[in-house]
């Protein structure tokens, strides 16, 4: 994205005031809106719209063999796709690097927290698993595609039901049972990303913001009897954090996990 210096000037001139051009202060998040079940072909589906970010995440099961170093149990595989319907940014091809980054990110935070239990994903150990496919579109992009990707995710996989499989043929038939997959509701680790513009911390960039930040951090946690849990941590972008600053994030999270968990809680159909 080009920005002309008096656009940068202007943005860092309000979040110095503690305000944002779209009237938010720095660690406000915007309308967050979900819908789900917006296709009847997969096991699970949402839209989850951040302003005007919007992603769809979808879940299709599938048995398979297990991985050699983890013989009873499941698999998850998560890809994203960044068309350039979603931003002039994006090219059309292989998946490019922020495709890449943004999957690994939503993966990480999924997998590292324990919100699935792949063990039980097993059928027959060392020959049959369910394997978890996570997709994600980017619809539109204005701005923070990781967090609105990251809470796709979650909805999606905790409204998602188990096909059946029938055991004489050992095929999935083409239906859906009414059991839910294998999930820790404790451990259902949203997504925050802080960036850092000129020494003030935000949280939901839109994409003039995130394009001027200095970098970065992506954290997934989650509450656990009142206390923040951290399931993972990625840094993004050049600049340099330091040891107060990463403390100052840490606070950040903890603070906002208290108010937005309940939230995310809501928004799934776990209980």
């Amino acid at each position: 994205m080009i920005m002309s210096n008096l656009q940068r000037k202007r943005i860092i001139e309000y979040l110095k005031q503690g305000k944002r051009f779209d009237g938010r202060k720095p660690e406000e998040y915007r309308k967050i809106e979900i819908k789900t079940g917006i296709s009847n072909k997969a096991e699970g589906s949402v839209s989850v719209k951040f302003g005007n970010t919007e992603v769809y995440a979808g879940i299709k099961l599938e048995v398979i063999k297990p991985y050699p170093d983890s013989l009873d149990s499941g698999v998850l595989t998560t890809s994203s796709e960044l068309n350039p319907m979603a931003s002039p940014d994006f090219e059309m091809g292989p998946p490019k690097i922020e495709a890449i980054e943004l999957a690994r990110i939503v993966d990480r935070g999924v997998r590292e927290s324990g919100f699935i239990d792949f063990k039980k994903l097993c059928i027959k150990e060392g020959e049959k698993v369910w394997g978890i496919y996570l997709d994600i579109y980017a619809v539109n992009d204005s701005g923070n595609l990781v967090d609105v990707a990251a809470l796709a995710a979650l909805i999606a996989l905790a409204n998602a039901k188990m096909p059946v499989y029938n055991e004489k043929t050992e095929r999935v038939e083409h239906e859906w049972t009414k059991e839910s997959l294998p999930l820790n509701k404790d451990a259902m680790a949203f997504n925050m990303t802080i960036h850092r513009i000129d020494g003030v911390f935000i949280f939901d960039p839109v994409k003039e913001e995130q394009e001027i930040s200095d970098f970065r951090i992506s954290i997934a946690a989650s509450l656990n009897k009142g206390k923040a849990r951290i399931s993972s941590i990625q840094k993004g972008k050049e600049g340099t954090i330091s040891s107060e600053e990463m403390e100052k994030v840490l606070n950040l999270v903890e603070d906002k996990i208290k108010e937005i968990y309940p939230q995310i809680i809501k928004y799934s159909e776990l209980k």
